[in-house]
């Protein structure tokens, strides 16, 4: 009997989709607005786009008071990210890295995304930055998870990477803070 129970766990090991271990794959796609639907617009202040993703998957882009949002999802405008900004004026990066998962029944899926956010500080007298935000994406728990200073880290990118495959799997927006990662930008404390 032990023998027979050995041989099932050995075996449930060894077929794809049942172990913890995440096989995640990256692709990109281009943050192009003319691709996408303006949902609301108050001239001056802010505007909200319904943007295609990774094959078709809801994108959601808001802009208020020279700030960037970006959340994902069906139900986008209630995700934790649809509310999550850097600090400042800032605006998003042209390429947005979805890290992808391979589901047996769902097919491929995104999990996790990586985005460069530009940071203008030049009103506190301090150079501009470029920070790296990894958010996690599941319904009803979408949220940003790490971030990187890309200027201050020249492996900017790796680093998010293994962020995202440390932090994502088991990370509960409710609960959980967003963490730095990496070398700290040299001209803020945190």
């Amino acid at each position: 009997m032990r023998k027979a129970i050995i041989s099932s766990i050995v075996l449930a090991m060894s077929i794809p989709g049942l172990t913890n271990a995440q096989e995640w794959r990256s692709v990109y796609t281009d943050n192009d607005f003319s691709t996408c639907i303006t949902l609301a617009v108050d001239p001056g202040y802010s505007a909200e786009m319904a943007c295609p993703g990774y094959k078709g998957y809801p994108l959601l882009i808001a802009d208020s008071d020279l700030r960037m949002f970006v959340s994902y999802g069906f139900d986008a405008r209630n995700e934790m990210a649809a509310s999550q900004t850097m600090p400042g004026f800032n605006t998003i990066g042209e390429k947005l890295e979805w890290l992808i998962a391979d589901d047996p029944d769902l097919g491929d899926r995104p999990v996790a995304s990586i985005l460069r956010y530009y940071l203008d500080r030049s009103e506190g007298f301090i150079p501009d930055t470029q920070v790296l935000v990894v958010t996690k994406i599941e319904p009803g728990n979408t949220c940003h998870v790490a971030y990187i200073d890309a200027l201050a880290n020249p492996n900017a990118n790796l680093l998010a990477r293994q962020a995202a495959a440390d932090l994502v799997p088991g990370w509960d927006c409710a609960t959980m803070e967003t963490q730095w990662i990496g070398n700290p930008d040299p001209h803020t404390s945190r």
